[in-house]
């Protein structure tokens, strides 16, 4: 699957035509609602509403879950692990304290991921771009981010193209021959992006692009209901995190 495989299920995504301000409400206020709430109990609350948002009602496949949320949640265990162990006189050795603070960073981490990933796997790039120029965002900056958020998966996609290439045209049997491969890539690389660049910016120039990428996008209006029930629902948790 290919480095954009994010933006594909969002576009693919039975919540993709819920309004973003929806949308944005209930996973942005739930990321802070992890943040700020202590970890218990308010990363289960946060966690116990998201997930089954995910995976019942947006319908997002575990999969695409899994291989979107690996990464950090590689960093996100690394982290806690270094909190398992202390310096002491006798040297190296577990740490009660340690392994606490960590489980509390893995259920606050876990929980605002969780909050992410229903976002960026429901909702394209492109819209959340739309709905930051219609919130005030400059329209220079907006399209500078959309640009180089394509141009990032175009070179994504090649560089894995000519990964590939290289696996079937030789077996990288030795560190050595890994290393000088690699080397190869991104000599190969760099001329290929360039290009790319000189060729996009001639085709905007040509198509007289004045700074403003204009798309025939219709965003649903949100609904005052559904925005009062988010709230309502996130004071409620609040309310939870902080009593219990």
């Amino acid at each position: 699957m290919s480095g954009s495989f994010i933006d594909q299920a969002a576009h693919l995504s039975p919540w993709r035509n819920r309004p973003l301000a929806e949308k944005s409400l209930f996973c942005l206020g739930m990321l802070g609602l992890a943040v700020a709430l202590p970890p218990l109990p308010g990363a289960l609350l946060v966690g116990g509403v998201v997930l089954p948002a995910t995976f019942l009602w947006a319908r997002v496949p575990l999969r695409v879950w899994l291989q979107a949320a690996a990464l950090p949640m590689g960093f996100l265990l690394t982290g806690a692990a270094a909190l398992l162990v202390e310096l002491g006189p006798d040297g190296i050795a577990f740490s009660a304290t340690g392994a606490a603070q960590a489980g509390l960073l893995v259920l606050r981490a876990l929980a605002a991921l969780s909050c992410l990933l229903l976002l960026s796997l429901t909702t394209p790039v492109s819209d959340l771009l739309v709905g930051l120029r219609r919130i005030g965002l400059p329209r220079e900056i907006v399209e500078i981010a959309l640009l180089t958020y394509r141009f990032t998966f175009l070179i994504s996609d090649a560089a894995m193209a000519m990964n590939h290439a290289q696996i079937a045209r030789q077996r990288r049997s030795s560190y050595r021959r890994w290393l000088r491969g690699l080397g190869m890539l991104i000599a190969n690389l760099l001329p290929r992006a360039l290009d790319r660049a000189r060729r996009l910016e001639a085709g905007l120039a040509a198509r007289g692009w004045e700074g403003e990428m204009r798309v025939l996008r219709d965003m649903p209006r949100a609904s005052a209901t559904v925005l009062a029930a988010i709230l309502g629902l996130e004071a409620a948790i609040a309310t939870a995190g902080v009593l219990l």
